[in-house]
């Protein structure tokens, strides 16, 4: 789904109060406690995530899951290890219903992503 916003706020308080919300914001935290330097704005109608100018992750609620888009998985989790029990494409990562994030490595993954765009490293598809 697209989300005619022009802020963060805004795009969240866009979004109905629905487990969409609810595991979008839980992801949305984990990607700003990396690092105080990440920026969020607004690109492509929904949450974008930079750091150092070049941009990190994009956060979306759809229909039916909640989409995290990291360039290209490969790039971050050569094995898998990280992303292993979720659904992913080849930058995009989806959270479903009934998908526990607490019991799944994406934090692990954040971390992965943001140090190998800090080290300089192309995380990009």
């Amino acid at each position: 789904m697209q989300y005619d916003v022009s802020s963060p706020s805004e795009y969240m308080k866009t979004l109905d109060v629905d487990w969409r919300k609810e595991k979008l914001q839980k992801l949305r935290d984990i990607i700003l406690q990396q690092d105080s330097e990440i920026q969020e704005t607004i690109n492509y109608k929904m949450l974008c995530f930079k750091l150092n100018g070049l941009e990190l992750f994009h956060l979306n609620a759809q229909r039916g899951y909640v989409s995290l888009y990291c360039g290209n998985i490969k790039k971050i989790d050569p094995d898998g290890d990280l992303l292993a029990g979720l659904r992913t494409g080849k930058g995009c990562i989806r959270f479903t219903k009934t998908k526990d994030i607490s019991k799944t490595r994406i934090e692990d993954f954040i971390k992965q992503a943001v140090s190998l765009l800090k080290e300089g490293k192309d995380i990009v598809c």
